[in-house]
C-alpha cells in the first residue's frame, strides 16, 4: 500500500519541483532582462561615412525587467566581431538604449561607438549581446535586405 501511494505522489512532486524552480528564479531572469529590440542596419541616404550617416546605423536594446540592469562590461558585436563594450551603464526598468556606430556624446538613451566605418551589413549580419562573463544574452539576425531595419 505504501509503494502505491508513493508512485501516485511522484508525478505531483516532480511537477511541484519544476514549478518551484520557475518561481524561485529572479524576476529579471523570468522576464528576459535585456533584449535586442531593433537594429537599424542601413542608415538613410547614401553611405558617405559622414558621422551623421554612421550614427543613422544603430542597435536598440530594451530592459524588459522590473528593475535596472547594469550593462558594465557587456559586449555588443556583429558577425565580424566588431565589439562595443559598455562602460558603467545602468539601463532602467522598461527603458531603451541605442548604440550608434559613429561618434557623439553619450546620454542615458544613446551611446556611441566612435567608429569611422559602418558595422552592420545591409544584406546579412547578426547582432549578439553578451554579459561580461561571456554568456550570451540575446541575438538578432537578418539574411536579406528588408527595408533598412529589423525588429527582433
Amino acid at each position: 500500500m505504501r509503494t502505491l501511494r508513493l508512485r501516485a505522489a511522484l508525478p505531483a512532486l516532480a511537477g511541484a519541483a519544476l514549478l518551484t524552480g520557475t518561481l524561485l528564479s529572479t524576476p529579471a531572469q523570468a522576464a528576459g532582462t535585456v533584449q535586442i529590440h531593433r537594429v537599424y542596419f542601413d542608415s538613410p541616404g547614401k553611405d558617405t561615412r559622414s558621422n551623421s550617416s554612421l550614427n543613422g546605423e544603430w542597435v536598440q536594446l530594451k530592459n524588459t525587467s522590473r528593475s535596472a540592469v547594469s550593462l558594465k562590461g557587456w559586449i555588443l558585436k556583429d558577425a565580424s566581431n566588431h565589439k562595443y563594450v559598455f562602460p558603467n551603464v545602468k539601463l532602467g526598468a522598461g527603458k531603451y538604449v541605442k548604440v550608434h556606430t559613429g561618434s557623439g556624446r553619450d546620454t542615458t538613451s544613446d551611446k556611441y561607438q566612435g567608429r569611422r566605418a559602418y558595422v552592420w551589413n545591409n544584406t546579412s549580419d547578426t547582432a549578439t549581446l553578451t554579459k561580461s562573463n561571456g554568456s550570451k544574452v540575446d541575438t538578432c539576425s537578418w539574411t536579406t535586405r528588408n527595408g533598412s531595419d529589423k525588429y527582433c
